[in-house]
């Protein structure tokens, strides 16, 4: 993967480690893809999208990045799945105890497995919401558990999964889906409540993970496995930021950005996705408060939500 010295080009005052509330982790990982292959690509191109971006967010009314956003070293691991995702696991973990908060872009889903590990190591009562056109959530695929297929097998039985946008699954993940909590794609577009009763379900810490074949192909087309009616993006940022208002997000990742020569607008979608929810999440805190703790931004009233004290962090 392509060095990048900064995310999005921004100035090194707001890019150090020391001074950054967000550390952002590139995956480039994409070994156990089934069809459209390419996800490896997909951080470097969303990096260069983000460097063509307009900083300011209209939106919102700020200029997130200058709370300052580390780009970390990628995860480059890709010896075996379980290898990777234990090298992200570690990875993540170490930057959370640092009082981090902590993205990631892929990559296939499959990354997705060890830093929701991570964060479910950490945070009390954790909810997982996986915005997503596939349910995966099958244990074992071509040998694997740890295959893009079985993504969220792992977080639908150790968190509250809440599932939104599916519209492809096998027969056999039924049996393990827990419907009460799923937001099938065909459902959304008559239910004007979708998003109060989604968040209704979710408990006060929430880690998001987005794949990006959520979204309609017509908005994001440059994914491996592209199905037809998708979120569209208006409707995504609204339930996004209602997450964000009402809920204390704790981390998120954004996967299965498989780029395409022909079409920078995948890419630059990607990139606008990303500083969207970072806006979101810290759009009303002041850049200079530097001892407010990130875990008690959103929502729950609580001083610690994680699973080990103040004492404990590494930084």
């Amino acid at each position: 993967m392509e060095t990048q010295k900064t995310y999005a080009g921004i100035p090194e005052q707001y890019a150090g480690y020391d001074k950054s509330k967000v550390v952002l982790i590139p995956v480039p990982y994409d070994g156990t893809s089934t069809w459209g292959k390419g996800a490896d690509k997909g951080p470097e191109a969303f990096l260069h999208a983000s460097e063509n971006m307009e900083l300011y967010d209209i939106e919102t009314n700020s200029e997130v990045y200058k709370q300052g956003i580390y780009l970390a070293k990628a995860v480059s691991e890709n010896t075996s799945p379980d290898v990777m995702v234990s090298a992200v696991h570690d990875t993540v973990k170490n930057n959370i105890k640092r009082n981090k908060f902590v993205t990631l872009v892929g990559g296939e889903h499959s990354i997705s497995i060890g830093a929701i590990r991570a964060f479910d190591e950490c945070f009390e009562d954790l909810t997982v919401v996986q915005i997503d056109a596939h349910a995966d959530l099958r244990k074992e695929y071509e040998g694997s558990k740890y295959n893009h297929a079985c993504a969220l097998f792992e977080a639908n039985q150790n968190t509250n999964l809440i599932q939104v946008g599916i519209r492809s699954m096998d027969a056999s993940e039924k049996l393990v889906m827990n419907e009460d909590q799923v937001f099938f794609a065909h459902e959304l577009a008559t239910d004007d409540y979708w998003m109060d009763n989604a968040i209704e379900l979710m408990t006060d810490n929430v880690y998001i993970t987005f794949d990006l074949d959520a979204l309609d192909p017509s908005i994001l087309p440059s994914t491996g496995t592209p199905e037809p009616g998708g979120l569209l993006w208006y409707e995504t940022l609204e339930f996004l930021k209602k997450i964000f208002d009402e809920k204390n997000v704790v981390g998120f990742d954004i996967v299965e950005l498989c780029p395409n020569k022909d079409d920078k607008s995948s890419d630059f979608a990607t990139a606008k996705l990303y500083y969207k929810m970072l806006s979101y999440k810290f759009a009303e805190h002041d850049v200079d408060d530097e001892n407010e703790n990130l875990y008690a931004l959103k929502g729950n009233g609580k001083t610690n939500p994680l699973k080990f004290t103040d004492d404990e962090y590494e930084g």
